[in-house]
């Protein structure tokens, strides 16, 4: 019976550390997604063609994925989220000072 809790164990902290491994690699994919637009948009020095509805409403999403992260008190949640909210307001602010750059 000793081992095969013991197996049990093994095998739930294996899976657990899988599990973690695999959240920190979505969120890293997930919070660098944008990071080319935003590399573009510097780049180039001119407004890339995003809809500002689009980048608000994702704003407002990652920012409530921040909160759930700070309720759950999940590091890799807070962390990637805030990069995310990071990347994506400086697409937005920079698609604005272009654009009003362009006039």
């Amino acid at each position: 019976m000793m081992c095969q809790i013991s197996l049990a164990h093994i095998f739930i902290v294996n899976y657990m550390q899988t599990e973690t491994w695999i959240g920190l690699s979505a969120s890293i994919f997930t919070g660098i997604s944008m990071l080319p637009q935003l590399i573009k948009i510097y780049k180039e020095k001119k407004e890339g063609d995003i809809s500002y509805v689009m980048l608000c409403i994702l704003i407002t999403g990652l920012g409530l994925w921040v909160w759930y992260g700070v309720v759950k008190e999940d590091w890799i949640i807070i962390i990637s989220n805030g990069i995310s909210i990071l990347i994506n307001l400086t697409i937005l602010f920079l698609n604005i000072y272009y654009k009003n750059n362009d006039r």
